[in-house]
C-alpha cells in the first residue's frame, strides 16, 4: 500500500473555499501519486480561525467556541475529497465540542467511500490541558483499509507505548501520528516515540507534521517537524528503522511504499520478536523490583 504524509503548511487563507482548494489539491496530488491513503497533521484544522471575525480571534477560547460552526463544512470538504479521488484520508484534527460542553482532539479517519470512523487524543499536553482546555478523549480504534489495519495516534499519544501496544495488540499493522510541534525537541519527542513505537510494536509508523510560520496565528505561529515513515530495524527493513523522511520545515508530500506482509514476516520470523514477546512474564507491569543499598 502507498501512503502519503502531508507536511502541512499553516496558512492564512483569504476564503473557506481557498482552504478547501488547498485540501482537495493535496488529496489530488496524492491520488495521482497513487497513494491510498494520505495523513494530515494535529490541529491542521486551526488554520481555519483566520476566516473568523476579529472579536472571535481574540482568544484560543473564542477562537476554538467559533470553530465549531465550520466543523460539519470542513467535515464534508475531507470526505467529497476522499470519496473524488479515492483516496482515505487522515483528516487534520479538530478541537470537537462534546455534548456535556468539554473539547476533544479528534481526527476524522475517512474512507474512499466516504465512510468514517473518529479517533480522539487521549493524552494531553500541558500546553492543550492548561491553556486551551481540550479534555482527553476515550476509545480507540482500528480502520481496516484492505490489507491495512490502521491505528491513530495523535502526536503526545504516541510518547506512550501502552497506548499504541493497545493499538498493535488488536491487529494494527500501521500507526498513523498526526502532530503539530512548535520545535525541535518537540518534534524529536514525537519522532524518536514513532521510531520506537515502530521498532517494540513491530509494524509501521507514518509521522505527519504542521511546518512554517504564521504569526497570525495564537496556537500555530511557529510549526517545525518532518514527515516520516519508521519500520522495524528488521530484516527486509531499513538496518536504521528509517524508510522515509521528508524535509524539515518545508510544505512537501511524502510518499512511500508500505509492504504489509514484511510485517506479519518480520513478526513471526524477526530476528527479535518484540511484538511477541511483549507480554512475556518479566515484562508485566506489577512484577516486583527490589530496593537493595549497597552504599
Amino acid at each position: 500500500m502507498r501512503v502519503a504524509a502531508w507536511q502541512y503548511p499553516i496558512e492564512r487563507h483569504a476564503s473557506f473555499a481557498a482552504w478547501a482548494a488547498k485540501i482537495d489539491g493535496a488529496v489530488a496530488d496524492a491520488a495521482r501519486r497513487e497513494a491510498s491513503l494520505l495523513v494530515a497533521p494535529e490541529y491542521a484544522a486551526m488554520e481555519l480561525t483566520a476566516l473568523l471575525a476579529p472579536d472571535e480571534q481574540a482568544t484560543l477560547q473564542t477562537q476554538i467556541a467559533a470553530l465549531q460552526r465550520l466543523l460539519p463544512d470542513h467535515d464534508a470538504v475531507y470526505r467529497e475529497a476522499a470519496t473524488r479521488h479515492g483516496v482515505a484520508i487522515v483528516a487534520g484534527s479538530f478541537p470537537v465540542r462534546a455534548a456535556d460542553g468539554r473539547y476533544h482532539n479528534r481526527a476524522l479517519v475517512i474512507g474512499p467511500s466516504g465512510a468514517t470512523a473518529a479517533v480522539e487524543k487521549l493524552q494531553m499536553t500541558r500546553f492543550e490541558h492548561e491553556l486551551w482546555g481540550i479534555a482527553a478523549g476515550r476509545g480507540q480504534v482500528i480502520v481496516e483499509l484492505g490489507d491495512l489495519r490502521l491505528g491513530v495516534a495523535i502526536c503526545y499519544d504516541a510518547e506512550f507505548p501502552l497506548l499504541v501496544r493497545r493499538l498493535a495488540a488488536a491487529g494494527a499493522n500501521a500507526i498513523a501520528v498526526p502532530s503539530c510541534t512548535d520545535g525541535l525537541a518537540g518534534y524529536h519527542r514525537v519522532r524518536i516515540a514513532a521510531q520506537a513505537r515502530a521498532l517494540e510494536n513491530q509494524c509501521y509508523v507514518v509521522q505527519a507534521p504542521t511546518v512554517g510560520l504564521a504569526p497570525w496565528s495564537i496556537a500555530l505561529d511557529e510549526n517545525v517537524g518532518a514527515a516520516g515513515v519508521f519500520t522495524p530495524a528488521d530484516r527486509g527493513f531499513p538496518d536504521d528503522g528509517i524508510l522515509t523522511l521528508g524535509p524539515l520545515n518545508a510544505p512537501h508530500l511524502l510518499v512511500a511504499d508500505l509492504d504489509l506482509p514484511r510485517v506479519d514476516a518480520v513478526r513471526a520470523d524477526g530476528q527479535v520478536l518484540g511484538h511477541r514477546d511483549w507480554d512475556a512474564p518479566a515484562h508485566v507491569a506489577d512484577a516486583a523490583v527490589d530496593q537493595i543499598r549497597i552504599g
